[in-house]
């Protein structure tokens, strides 16, 4: 924490040749931490989902699965800790969202998560928290700046959540509104970056420099001064 930065670590010596995942041990995993893990594996899902590579359709069909299971069974396993199918889905989706099988072909930089990544450095807050409250604003805000990214989301809007205006723009603000509607009112997220305990602004420059630049290339590209807005808007 002195550092201010989360550090991963990996390698390939360090992957399992297989693993057997049981959901029963699941049941136990707190209200908050299935709420926190539900965000975690949506927005893994659109940062790969959301590209502007073209002929993608098999890996977006696919994300869009694992989003209507993430959004079918999550509050499900919110209110019956120990519903096994629910648990199963979750653990299911949780690792096609992340094992590569939606982002072959097309890897756009994530951007999203470098946010949130400053955000637990700094703050030390739940990850989930931290990327629920950030995404409908990173929606939002390169929704604003790059108008070509409406047909995206109202991609998503349309087959994720059924909606059926045909204009994207329209379709695309409503997308953005069930997914704030789902993570806050629905899984119980915290809304803003005051609601996790962050009651100051000083750090946000620091924090989107860092940012910026570990997302080059992300779907809409954005600048320091970008991700500070984005944060101010969160905040």
């Amino acid at each position: 924490m002195t550092k201010n930065e989360k550090w991963g670590t990996c390698a390939e010596a360090l992957k399992p040749t297989m693993s057997i995942l049981d959901p029963e041990y699941t049941y136990s995993v707190s209200r908050k931490q299935t709420a926190a893990g539900t965000a975690d594996m949506m927005s893994h899902t659109f940062e790969n989902y959301f590209t502007k590579e073209p002929g993608c359709d098999v890996q977006q069909r696919f994300a869009e699965g694992l989003l209507k299971t993430m959004i079918k069974y999550g509050p499900i396993a919110l209110e019956e800790p120990d519903n096994y199918d629910a648990r199963a889905n979750l653990m299911w989706s949780a690792s096609h969202a992340i094992n590569g099988l939606i982002s072959d072909g097309s890897k756009p930089t994530w951007c999203v998560h470098p946010m949130e990544h400053e955000l637990s450095a700094f703050y030390d807050i739940t990850h989930g928290e931290g990327l629920a409250i950030l995404t409908p604003v990173w929606m939002e805000f390169v929704l604003g700046k790059d108008p070509s990214a409406a047909r995206n989301f109202a991609e998503y809007g349309r087959n994720v959540w059924g909606i059926s205006s045909e204009d994207d723009t329209e379709a695309a603000k409503e997308a953005i509104a069930k997914t704030r509607t789902f993570l806050f009112e629905t899984m119980g997220l915290p809304e803003n970056l005051r609601a996790v305990g962050i009651d100051s602004t000083e750090n946000f420059e620091a924090m989107a420099a860092k940012a910026a630049r570990k997302s080059v290339g992300s779907f809409v590209p954005l600048t320091r001064r970008d991700i500070v807005e984005i944060y101010q808007a969160a905040y």
